[in-house]
Protein backbone atom coordinates (compact mmCIF):
# COMPACT_ATOMS: atom_id res chain seq x y z
CA UNK A 1 0.00 0.00 0.00
CA UNK A 2 0.92 3.22 -0.33
CA UNK A 3 1.24 5.61 2.49
CA UNK A 4 0.61 9.46 2.41
CA UNK A 5 2.06 10.63 5.93
CA UNK A 6 4.67 9.14 8.32
CA UNK A 7 4.29 9.80 11.83
CA UNK A 8 7.73 9.41 14.21
CA UNK A 9 8.13 9.61 17.96
CA UNK A 10 11.54 11.09 18.23
CA UNK A 11 13.15 10.05 21.83
CA UNK A 12 13.88 6.28 21.05
CA UNK A 13 12.68 6.03 17.91
CA UNK A 14 14.43 8.90 15.39
CA UNK A 15 17.23 10.27 18.11
CA UNK A 16 19.33 7.90 19.16
CA UNK A 17 21.57 10.66 20.40
CA UNK A 18 19.18 12.55 22.23
CA UNK A 19 19.06 16.28 20.69
CA UNK A 20 19.58 15.20 17.37
CA UNK A 21 18.82 12.94 14.28
CA UNK A 22 22.33 11.80 12.85
CA UNK A 23 23.59 12.94 9.14
CA UNK A 24 22.37 9.79 7.60
CA UNK A 25 18.22 10.39 8.77
CA UNK A 26 18.45 14.11 8.12
CA UNK A 27 19.89 13.32 4.45
CA UNK A 28 17.19 10.91 3.92
CA UNK A 29 14.41 12.62 5.24
CA UNK A 30 15.52 16.05 3.00
CA UNK A 31 15.62 13.35 0.16
CA UNK A 32 12.16 11.98 0.46
CA UNK A 33 9.88 14.27 2.31
CA UNK A 34 8.13 16.01 -0.93
CA UNK A 35 7.08 12.13 -1.48
CA UNK A 36 5.41 11.50 2.01
CA UNK A 37 4.34 14.11 4.68
CA UNK A 38 6.53 13.86 7.82
CA UNK A 39 5.02 14.59 10.92
CA UNK A 40 7.13 14.64 14.28
CA UNK A 41 5.32 13.31 17.14
CA UNK A 42 6.89 13.65 20.95
CA UNK A 43 5.80 14.31 24.71
CA UNK A 44 8.43 17.46 24.14
CA UNK A 45 6.98 21.34 23.91
CA UNK A 46 7.17 22.66 20.44
CA UNK A 47 10.62 24.30 20.56
CA UNK A 48 11.91 21.01 20.84
CA UNK A 49 10.24 19.79 17.96
CA UNK A 50 10.34 22.32 15.58
CA UNK A 51 14.46 22.21 15.37
CA UNK A 52 14.51 18.61 14.61
CA UNK A 53 11.81 20.00 11.63
CA UNK A 54 15.04 22.10 10.18
CA UNK A 55 17.21 19.45 10.73
CA UNK A 56 14.92 16.87 8.53
CA UNK A 57 13.92 19.56 6.31
CA UNK A 58 10.28 19.12 7.21
CA UNK A 59 9.15 23.01 8.72
CA UNK A 60 6.34 22.78 6.60
CA UNK A 61 4.14 19.97 8.37
CA UNK A 62 2.08 20.09 11.34
CA UNK A 63 4.33 18.36 14.82
CA UNK A 64 2.33 16.99 17.18
CA UNK A 65 3.35 18.03 20.92
CA UNK A 66 2.88 16.86 24.45
CA UNK A 67 1.81 13.55 23.87
CA UNK A 68 -0.97 14.81 21.38
CA UNK A 69 -2.33 17.19 23.93
CA UNK A 70 -0.70 20.38 21.62
CA UNK A 71 -1.04 19.82 17.51
CA UNK A 72 0.38 22.21 15.47
CA UNK A 73 1.21 23.55 12.20
CA UNK A 74 3.66 26.51 11.82
CA UNK A 75 1.87 29.21 14.84
CA UNK A 76 -1.57 27.99 14.07
CA UNK A 77 -3.08 25.82 17.03
CA UNK A 78 -4.95 23.53 15.45
CA UNK A 79 -6.19 21.35 18.82
CA UNK A 80 -5.01 22.12 21.93
CA UNK A 81 -6.40 20.04 25.65
CA UNK A 82 -4.92 20.55 29.00
CA UNK A 83 -5.44 19.89 32.57
CA UNK A 84 -7.16 22.24 34.86
CA UNK A 85 -5.85 24.40 37.59
CA UNK A 86 -7.84 22.94 40.44
CA UNK A 87 -6.41 19.06 39.34
CA UNK A 88 -2.92 20.60 39.00
CA UNK A 89 -3.16 21.74 42.31
CA UNK A 90 -3.62 18.45 44.28
CA UNK A 91 -0.67 16.58 42.19
CA UNK A 92 1.34 19.47 43.47
CA UNK A 93 0.42 18.99 47.12
CA UNK A 94 0.43 14.98 46.78
CA UNK A 95 4.49 16.30 44.98
CA UNK A 96 5.27 18.32 48.22
CA UNK A 97 4.32 15.32 50.17
CA UNK A 98 6.63 13.13 48.34
CA UNK A 99 9.80 15.44 47.56
CA UNK A 100 8.81 15.13 43.78
CA UNK A 101 9.05 18.21 42.02
CA UNK A 102 6.69 19.08 39.56
CA UNK A 103 7.35 20.65 35.93
CA UNK A 104 4.47 22.49 34.05
CA UNK A 105 4.15 22.91 30.19
CA UNK A 106 1.88 25.12 28.44
CA UNK A 107 2.17 25.63 24.89
CA UNK A 108 5.62 26.82 24.44
CA UNK A 109 6.81 27.67 28.13
CA UNK A 110 8.38 24.87 30.88
CA UNK A 111 8.45 26.01 34.68
CA UNK A 112 10.13 24.49 37.12
CA UNK A 113 10.66 25.29 41.24
CA UNK A 114 14.48 25.11 41.12
CA UNK A 115 17.24 24.03 39.18
CA UNK A 116 17.92 20.08 39.29
CA UNK A 117 20.36 17.26 37.68
CA UNK A 118 17.54 16.43 36.18
CA UNK A 119 16.22 19.39 34.68
CA UNK A 120 19.88 20.30 33.45
CA UNK A 121 19.60 16.88 31.32
CA UNK A 122 16.00 17.78 30.03
CA UNK A 123 17.36 20.71 28.62
CA UNK A 124 19.87 19.50 26.97
CA UNK A 125 18.09 16.73 25.59
CA UNK A 126 15.70 19.06 23.89
CA UNK A 127 17.02 22.12 23.55
CA UNK A 128 14.58 23.51 25.66
CA UNK A 129 14.75 26.35 28.22
CA UNK A 130 13.08 26.01 31.47
CA UNK A 131 11.87 28.84 33.34
CA UNK A 132 12.42 28.89 37.62
CA UNK A 133 9.14 29.87 39.59
CA UNK A 134 7.77 28.51 42.34
CA UNK A 135 4.77 26.24 41.58
CA UNK A 136 2.10 28.04 43.11
CA UNK A 137 2.93 31.63 41.84
CA UNK A 138 2.70 29.80 38.51
CA UNK A 139 -0.66 28.51 38.58
CA UNK A 140 -2.01 31.42 40.50
CA UNK A 141 -1.00 33.30 37.70
CA UNK A 142 -2.64 30.34 35.03
CA UNK A 143 -5.86 30.64 37.09
CA UNK A 144 -6.12 34.43 36.47
CA UNK A 145 -5.50 34.02 32.73
CA UNK A 146 -7.74 30.81 32.58
CA UNK A 147 -4.80 28.58 31.47
CA UNK A 148 -4.08 24.93 32.27
CA UNK A 149 -0.98 22.72 31.30
CA UNK A 150 -0.58 20.44 28.59
CA UNK A 151 1.54 18.13 30.28
CA UNK A 152 3.01 17.66 34.19
CA UNK A 153 6.32 16.18 34.72
CA UNK A 154 7.55 14.81 38.10
CA UNK A 155 10.80 14.21 38.85
CA UNK A 156 12.21 12.26 42.12
CA UNK A 157 13.73 9.47 43.47
CA UNK A 158 12.61 5.71 42.27
CA UNK A 159 10.88 5.36 45.44
CA UNK A 160 9.28 8.49 45.79
CA UNK A 161 8.05 8.06 42.12
CA UNK A 162 6.76 4.78 42.87
CA UNK A 163 5.00 6.19 46.14
CA UNK A 164 3.56 8.64 44.09
CA UNK A 165 2.77 6.81 41.15
CA UNK A 166 -0.06 4.55 43.33
CA UNK A 167 -1.55 7.50 44.88
CA UNK A 168 -1.99 9.17 41.53
CA UNK A 169 -3.14 6.15 39.79
CA UNK A 170 -5.56 6.08 42.93
CA UNK A 171 -7.19 9.01 43.08
CA UNK A 172 -6.68 10.90 39.62
CA UNK A 173 -6.96 8.04 36.65
CA UNK A 174 -10.26 9.00 35.26
CA UNK A 175 -9.22 12.44 35.50
CA UNK A 176 -5.52 12.50 33.72
CA UNK A 177 -3.78 9.85 31.87
CA UNK A 178 -0.10 8.97 33.64
CA UNK A 179 2.55 7.39 32.67
CA UNK A 180 5.90 6.05 33.88
CA UNK A 181 8.43 7.69 31.19
CA UNK A 182 11.65 5.77 33.34
CA UNK A 183 12.13 5.02 37.26
CA UNK A 184 12.42 8.42 38.51
CA UNK A 185 10.17 10.22 35.74
CA UNK A 186 6.29 10.26 35.91
CA UNK A 187 4.62 12.49 32.82
CA UNK A 188 0.76 13.16 33.01
CA UNK A 189 -1.57 14.10 30.40
CA UNK A 190 -5.27 15.40 29.49
CA UNK A 191 -7.64 12.36 30.01
CA UNK A 192 -8.06 11.08 26.99
CA UNK A 193 -5.62 12.71 25.20
CA UNK A 194 -2.65 10.78 23.49
CA UNK A 195 -0.45 10.52 20.37
CA UNK A 196 -3.36 8.80 18.33
CA UNK A 197 -5.70 11.84 19.07
CA UNK A 198 -3.38 13.66 18.03
CA UNK A 199 -3.02 11.95 14.65
CA UNK A 200 -6.63 12.11 14.02
CA UNK A 201 -6.29 16.12 14.72
CA UNK A 202 -4.59 15.97 10.97
CA UNK A 203 -6.99 13.48 9.04
CA UNK A 204 -8.90 15.56 6.73
CA UNK A 205 -10.56 14.42 3.32
CA UNK A 206 -8.22 12.22 1.09
CA UNK A 207 -5.88 10.89 4.24
CA UNK A 208 -7.39 8.47 6.71
CA UNK A 209 -5.82 6.73 9.66
CA UNK A 210 -5.17 3.87 7.07
CA UNK A 211 -3.09 6.25 4.87
CA UNK A 212 -0.57 6.78 8.05
CA UNK A 213 2.53 4.80 8.88
CA UNK A 214 3.70 5.26 12.38
CA UNK A 215 7.25 4.46 14.25
CA UNK A 216 7.45 4.18 18.11
CA UNK A 217 9.55 2.45 21.27
CA UNK A 218 8.01 3.23 24.38
CA UNK A 219 3.96 2.59 25.64
CA UNK A 220 2.78 6.15 24.93
CA UNK A 221 3.82 4.92 20.96
CA UNK A 222 1.22 1.84 21.23
CA UNK A 223 -2.08 3.78 20.51
CA UNK A 224 -0.53 5.31 17.77
CA UNK A 225 0.77 1.96 16.00
CA UNK A 226 -1.85 0.77 16.53
CA UNK A 227 -4.45 3.14 15.30
CA UNK A 228 -2.55 3.73 11.97
CA UNK A 229 -2.34 1.79 8.92
CA UNK A 230 1.17 0.42 9.34
CA UNK A 231 2.68 0.48 13.03
CA UNK A 232 6.25 -0.15 12.89
CA UNK A 233 8.03 -1.12 16.78
CA UNK A 234 12.02 0.13 16.73
CA UNK A 235 13.84 -3.16 17.58
CA UNK A 236 14.96 -1.36 20.61
CA UNK A 237 11.69 -0.60 21.60
CA UNK A 238 10.06 -2.47 24.70
CA UNK A 239 8.47 -5.79 24.67
CA UNK A 240 4.95 -4.82 24.60
CA UNK A 241 5.23 -2.51 21.76
CA UNK A 242 6.74 -4.84 19.41
CA UNK A 243 4.11 -7.45 20.44
CA UNK A 244 1.44 -4.94 19.09
CA UNK A 245 3.38 -3.64 15.95
CA UNK A 246 2.49 -4.76 12.28
CA UNK A 247 6.24 -4.85 11.71
CA UNK A 248 9.71 -3.71 13.17
CA UNK A 249 12.68 -1.57 12.13
CA UNK A 250 16.03 -1.11 13.21
CA UNK A 251 17.57 -0.02 16.28
CA UNK A 252 17.55 3.88 16.75
CA UNK A 253 21.08 3.60 16.84
CA UNK A 254 21.41 1.93 13.66
CA UNK A 255 18.81 4.76 11.92
CA UNK A 256 16.28 2.08 11.83
CA UNK A 257 13.23 4.56 10.66
CA UNK A 258 15.49 6.04 7.91
CA UNK A 259 16.16 2.90 6.91
CA UNK A 260 12.57 1.37 7.04
CA UNK A 261 11.14 4.42 4.67
CA UNK A 262 14.08 4.36 2.00
CA UNK A 263 12.97 0.68 1.38
CA UNK A 264 9.79 1.82 1.48
CA UNK A 265 10.04 4.10 -1.17
CA UNK A 266 12.04 2.02 -3.29
CA UNK A 267 9.51 -0.61 -3.24
CA UNK A 268 6.58 1.82 -4.31
CA UNK A 269 8.36 3.42 -7.04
Amino acid sequence: MRYKMLCTDLDGTLLALKNKPSEFTSQLFKKYATEISIVLVSARMPSGIRYIQEILGVTNQPIICYNGALVMNGEQVISSHTIPVKLIKDVANLCQNHQVALGLYSYDEWFAPAPSERVAKEEFNTQTKVVFEPTLTTLDRWQQEDKGAHKLMLMGTKQGADQLQELLDTEFKKEMDIYRSNDTLIEISPAGIDKLTGIKALTQPGISLSDIMAFGDNYNDISMLQGVGLGVAMENGRQEVKDIADQQAKSCAADGVAHFLEHYINTYK
